[in-house]
């Protein structure tokens, strides 16, 4: 299949202002999110931003960007505006939404997001991880992605939410933000409007669920860290120093 990763960066964060030029080991944030996607080795990586620094500190070091609209309500709308602007004449067939604030991540972790497209029924790909700490199961920053076993290494999405679920004895998992589109799955996503579990929720994920869209989940063994505050930067500019 013919992949284009897209990486969506924003500078308006609001609990990390300006976040994807943080400066991480010399580099700002947003290049190395795109140096471990070109590492996945599973097409072209393009970052989709509406910052005209963005796309300069991103072009210096080497990778492309492009420039899209500032009134996007999610990182799909960006990267479905991005889609057009890069490939007018459809050659793309699937599309891979990394985000802009996981400079650590694994690019094998990247790569597990199209595993799942192995079944051709399967309209949206995205990653989980059980969840060992106690703690993390009745967070309500940590979604869960209640799914229905498939393999050892997969779930069908049935559910995603911020509370503690599914009840009684087994495993749950957290869901990775990591999306995998099928072209004609992207598109139809993004002419949906909101639902009401999404708003309910505040999980854009859901609205493809209601939709009647599958989405399928593979499992990975790690979290990769989201510089979503200062002390996950400071953690981020750790681990990348060493």
């Amino acid at each position: 299949m013919s992949t284009l990763i897209l990486i969506p960066a924003r500078m308006a964060s609001t609990r990390l202002p300006g976040k994807p030029l943080a400066d991480i080991a010399g580099t700002p944030m947003i290049v190395h999110v795109a140096r471990r996607a070109a590492e996945a080795g599973l097409g072209r990586v393009v970052v989709a931003t509406d910052t005209q620094g963005v796309a300069e500190a991103v072009r210096a070091h080497d990778f492309e960007a492009v420039m899209t609209r500032s009134d996007h309500e999610t990182g799909s709308d960006r990267i479905f505006e991005a889609l057009t602007i890069l490939d007018p004449g459809k050659t793309v067939e699937t599309i891979v939404n990394v985000q802009g604030d996981l400079p650590t991540i694994d690019p094998r972790v990247i790569g597990a997001a199209l595993k799942p497209f192995d079944n051709a029924a399967v309209d949206i790909a995205t990653l989980c991880v059980e969840i060992v700490r106690d703690e993390e199961k009745t967070n309500p920053n940590v979604v869960k992605l209640v799914g229905s076993p498939l393999s050892a290494t997969r779930l069908r999405a049935l559910y995603f939410t911020r509370a503690t679920a599914p009840w009684g004895a087994g495993p749950l998992y957290h869901h990775i933000g990591l999306y995998a589109y099928r072209r004609a799955a992207l598109e139809r996503f993004v002419a949906l409007k909101p639902s009401p579990l999404e708003r309910r929720e505040r999980l854009e994920q859901l609205r493809a669920l209601e939709a009647g869209m599958r989405i399928d989940a593979e499992i990975v063994q790690s979290v990769p860290l989201g510089v979503d505050t200062p002390d996950d930067l400071e953690r981020a500019r750790a681990l990348l120093s060493n």
